[in-house]
């Protein structure tokens, strides 16, 4: 049985895992390795069957602890040759990334990790490079887009083979149009290297999604420009106007921002 928990998703800190009994892999490293030892021992969960560390972007809520979770728990790190080298220029990251624990990954090229087959594929974002991961297991396909300007045909096919979806929903428009951030700031959240909205998302499933897609988790919610109940209703809402009900066709949650969330099995 594969499962999957989030540890955190949003502007905090961000840190997925997805483990099958014996192997498991955590996508980005926002979360410290405090924090990550006792939601182990509080789901009951072995951090030696944590095996993989894979990064998505170089931004500091993704990456902020990745040197530290590699080193204390001795964990090679996979990402993009980019990204590897944004993770150096980062202050925020006070521990580096050892270069006999640096992987690199290309995107389109597929790697056998343990148990896992992992596909790293182009997202856009204002980061020195962004990749999504096509995660598959036990017969589940498992996909990650977080920190997306816009869907792009490369990223379509990944969302239409997905059995199980975790997808960036970050701001509302109006919400943000309204809200007290500077113009520039709203401009690169809305750009095409920046930020999926609400509406943005829900198009996205809706367009791509393929008849097993089972269930779709929202992520990276803003705290300033959306809701959760917001983001939900929204994408709900957009949904039942191609004629996808939520709790019917597929199951739809928003993923906490700076809480685990409970395990989910991926059957």
């Amino acid at each position: 049985m594969l499962r999957f928990i989030s540890f955190g998703s949003g502007s905090s800190g961000n840190c997925y895992y997805l483990y099958t009994e014996n192997d498991g892999l955590m996508i980005d490293a926002g979360v410290g390795v405090r924090a990550l030892k006792k939601y182990f021992r509080d789901y009951g969960l072995n951090l030696s069957h944590l095996h993989h560390l894979l990064i998505t972007h170089d931004h500091a809520d993704h990456i902020k602890c990745v040197g530290s979770i590699s080193h204390d728990l001795l964990l090679p790190v996979y990402a993009t040759e980019q990204v590897h080298q944004g993770i150096d220029r980062n202050y925020c990251v006070t521990r580096k990334v050892s270069a006999a624990d640096r992987r690199v990954v290309e995107p389109g090229k597929q790697m056998e990790l343990g148990a896992f087959l992992v596909t790293p594929f182009s997202v856009p974002h204002d980061s020195s490079d962004n990749v999504g991961y096509m995660v598959e297991a036990e017969g589940i396909s498992f996909c990650i887009i977080t920190d997306a300007g816009r869907v792009t045909d490369a990223m379509a096919p990944f969302i239409s083979r997905a059995h199980y979806l975790v997808i960036e929903a970050n701001h509302d428009r109006e919400m943000l149009k309204a809200g007290p951030y500077p113009l520039h700031l709203k401009e690169r959240i809305i750009s095409g290297t920046g930020h999926l909205s609400n509406n943005d998302c829900a198009e996205a499933v809706a367009q791509h999604m393929g008849e097993q897609l089972r269930h779709v988790w929202l992520c990276h919610l803003s705290e300033e420009n959306n809701h959760p109940e917001l983001a939900r209703k929204t994408v709900e809402a957009v949904l039942r106007s191609y004629g996808i009900v939520v709790g019917k066709d597929l199951a739809l949650d928003v993923l906490k921002r700076t809480m685990p969330t409970g395990i989910f099995e991926l059957g």
